[in-house]
């Protein structure tokens, strides 16, 4: 079976092409800067590279370029559409309403539509993409994975916020969390690693860090809490991103700065966490090389995030009564020994016991912790392609 994974943003659409039967990726690429007057299509598999270097003004043009990619006569993988037995798609906000991934149907489509409202740059765009793959591939199965789905377990106490309840009936507020098929996905390779099977009680707590993060409580298989709100601006500082802030203090800014609501959050969004504390970037490769080399505000921003998460990974234990283990995972926490470590050292009272060279010669998967450790310490790399492509074959057969 060949499943065609697309996961479509505001201005780009990323996709790969799986094998099922071995779970192995055929072709990998990308469409960017769709919308504008100069885009770039570019796929690579055993066949080779291709690159169009084009206008790409809808995701229904950027899409026609991808399958004329997958169908190239030279250094395409298929002959024709034909051979793709389903699409997999990420979708971002699926609200309260999906605790699972669904085979797309015109009600599936609406609810999509009705989370616009809170997923105002992604939903549309992941909306598009299934409505162009509709339309290319008539009859053939879509799926929806919904980035929010893993977190839907959460318990009302913790999901909640301390505003009037009014807001949740009326306006669906409430905390919904983000990167799911990620958690989801990592947490179900932690149990497997600690020989939990399915049902096993478990206490496991999920950190994905990368340019955006956030970190999962995940007992027993089912997710307990997270550190995303109603939008991925709350919790962890990250690459751009504030993360917690007093809510008044956008009002004390916006009163001194002459600012609107709308600049207010773009700054949060756009101008924060790592970059807006160092003022140098917001790639972590780049930001621990200017902290080597004396940036104190560098420095500063790494010791910050580092903060954060251990303060989270403390508050889960709390919340779990314990963990049996602590898994890192996304681009920094796959690769990056120096955060991985400035976190750990300072959790040796709640049994956490860090071995100071497999962390440091750990990338990607890996066990870092002592051995005895009462609290194991995972790495483990994610795959929320293959997550989303297992979803839409499990579906597609059943």
């Amino acid at each position: 079976m060949k499943i065609l994974v697309i996961n479509a943003g505001s201005s780009s659409l990323k996709y790969q092409l799986f094998d099922m039967d071995s779970e192995s990726v055929i072709a990998k690429g990308q469409a960017e800067k769709i919308g504008l007057a100069e885009g770039l299509v570019k796929q690579s598999s055993g066949k080779g590279v291709i690159e169009y270097v084009l206008p790409i003004p809808d995701h229904s043009t950027a899409m026609q370029y991808v399958v004329r990619a997958l169908t190239d006569a030279e250094k395409g993988v298929i002959a024709s559409l034909d051979e793709i037995d389903a699409i997999g798609h990420r979708v971002l906000h699926g609200g309260a309403d999906f605790t699972k991934s669904e085979i797309v149907s015109e009600p599936i489509k609406q609810a999509v539509r009705e989370n616009f409202v809170l997923g105002p740059l992604h939903n549309p765009a992941n909306l598009a993409g299934i409505e162009v793959c509709e339309r290319l591939m008539p009859g053939k199965p879509n799926v929806a994975v919904f980035d929010t789905a893993f977190h839907q377990t959460m318990p009302d106490y913790a999901f909640m916020y301390g505003a009037p309840y009014e807001y949740f009936e009326k306006y669906k507020l409430r905390r919904y969390g983000f990167h799911g098929t990620s958690h989801r996905f990592v947490s179900g390779e932690a149990l497997r690693r600690l020989n939990k099977g399915e049902g096993e009680p478990s206490k496991i707590i999920v950190c994905h860090l990368g340019n955006g993060s956030s970190l999962s409580a995940v007992a027993d298989g089912k997710c307990v809490d997270t550190s995303m709100g109603i939008t991925p601006l709350e919790g962890l500082i990250m690459g751009t991103r504030s993360g917690d802030l007093d809510p008044a203090a956008l009002q004390y800014i916006m009163d001194r700065e002459g600012i609107g609501i709308e600049e207010m959050t773009d700054i949060l969004n756009k101008k924060s966490g790592l970059l807006g504390i160092s003022g140098v970037t917001s790639d972590m490769r780049d930001l621990t090389a200017a902290a080597d080399g004396g940036n104190e505000r560098a420095r500063l921003a790494i010791e910050m995030m580092c903060y954060r998460i251990r303060k989270y990974i403390g508050s889960f234990m709390a919340a779990m009564n314990g963990a049996d283990a602590i898994v890192f995972t996304g681009g920094i926490g796959e690769n990056d020994a120096n955060v991985r470590g400035k976190v750990l050292r300072e959790l040796s009272g709640l049994g956490v016991q860090l071995d100071e060279t497999k962390n440091a010669s750990t990338r990607g998967n890996g066990e870092i912790s002592r051995e005895g450790s009462p609290v194991k310490v995972l790495v483990v790399a994610t795959n929320e392609e293959l997550a989303i492509a297992r979803d839409a074959k499990a579906l597609c057969e059943a």
